[in-house]
């Protein structure tokens, strides 16, 4: 747990030296109790205990249903309003490079009057580039705990813009292996890449809607931050749009790959189909020679083998030329 207090006038910060007592951190709560009517605190949770996190929630007075969503984890991008808290999902994503794996955590995020909680869970964490961002612009600090909102929701979107790059790339990298000459089965490849693109899409299209009402002014929140969430909300429909475009683009390809592969296999099986007709020809003449006939014309023929040898070759000389001007061979 961590707990940083804002000076709405000012921007200046205070942090709360958060020593472990028994049963949570008592000098965060000693600090709220004492907050200015100019002040806010944010505190910041990493996978915190159920236990941890009810008894702040008891002293914040949150509602239940939020606390049990902060603890679970595995929500879908909501808004939830409880009263004058307001509690937002938000799912993180990165993209690893050396797996070609787009990771997921999430981050629950709830304003209150004087206070802003988020509550982390993941590998990924948005609250350091989001602070930072709060300290070099005092101006969101003047805005209350919904600066808080916008600064995380920012860096998440940003985050997203980033991976959607990467895997732009990832994809064009696919693309021109499809369509190389090389005979390279990458079906797995981009199976394994539209499966993480669909988990890219679960993140980022249930949150277009989430934010879009924050674009617009609301009664009990400052009007100066509707021009920041509009530009938040156009950076993520913008991104929206690319991971949908993505998703159909990694579909075409994947056609174009089986398509490609159906026709590997239809070059086999004429190339093998021409071998046999090839090998067809002497294997009938060597086969009706194997009868055993009693006149045979080789036993009154001094050419009779050579000439059966050379109607062999020429019947599968034929052939084989034929096959090779059709291009089966």
């Amino acid at each position: 747990m961590d707990c940083v207090i804002y000076q709405e006038r000012t921007g200046e910060r205070e942090q709360i030296d958060c020593r472990e007592q028994e049963g949570g951190c008592q000098a965060i709560f000693d600090r709220l109790a004492g907050l200015e009517p100019d002040e806010f605190a944010w505190i910041r949770m990493d996978t915190p205990r159920q236990d941890e996190l009810q008894r702040l929630g008891s002293y914040l007075k949150l509602h239940p249903l939020t606390i049990e969503d902060a603890v679970q984890a595995h929500q879908r991008p909501k808004q939830e309003r409880y009263g004058d808290v307001t509690g937002v999902a938000v799912r993180t994503l990165w993209f690893v490079e050396r797996t070609a794996d787009v990771e997921t955590g999430e981050v629950m995020i709830i304003l209150g009057p004087s206070f802003a909680l988020t509550v982390r869970h993941g590998a990924d964490d948005p609250t350091v580039e989001a602070a930072r961002r709060l300290s070099q612009q005092p101006e969101m600090a003047s805005l209350g705990p919904v600066g808080v909102l916008h600064a995380m929701t920012d860096v998440i979107v940003d985050a997203y813009a980033e991976a959607a790059a990467q895997v732009r790339a990832e994809l064009t990298e696919l693309e021109q292996c499809v369509f190389s000459p090389a005979r390279d089965d990458l079906t797995e490849q981009i199976y394994s890449l539209k499966r993480e693109v669909v988990e890219f899409r679960d993140a980022v299209q249930p949150l277009v809607p989430v934010m879009q009402p924050f674009a617009t002014a609301r009664d009990d929140w400052p009007r100066q931050v509707v021009p920041y969430f509009r530009d938040v909300t156009d950076h993520l429909t913008r991104t929206d749009t690319e991971v949908r475009a993505l998703d159909d683009l990694l579909a075409s390809v994947l056609d174009a790959h089986l398509a490609k592969v159906g026709t590997w296999q239809n070059d086999d099986m004429r190339r093998i189909s021409a071998w046999a007709a090839v090998f067809a020809v002497p294997t009938m003449v060597a086969g009706i020679y194997g009868m055993n006939f009693s006149h045979m014309p080789e036993l009154d023929w001094r050419y009779g083998y050579p000439c059966a040898l050379a109607v062999m070759a020429l019947g599968a000389g034929l052939l084989y030329r034929a096959f090779r001007r059709n291009g089966w061979l």
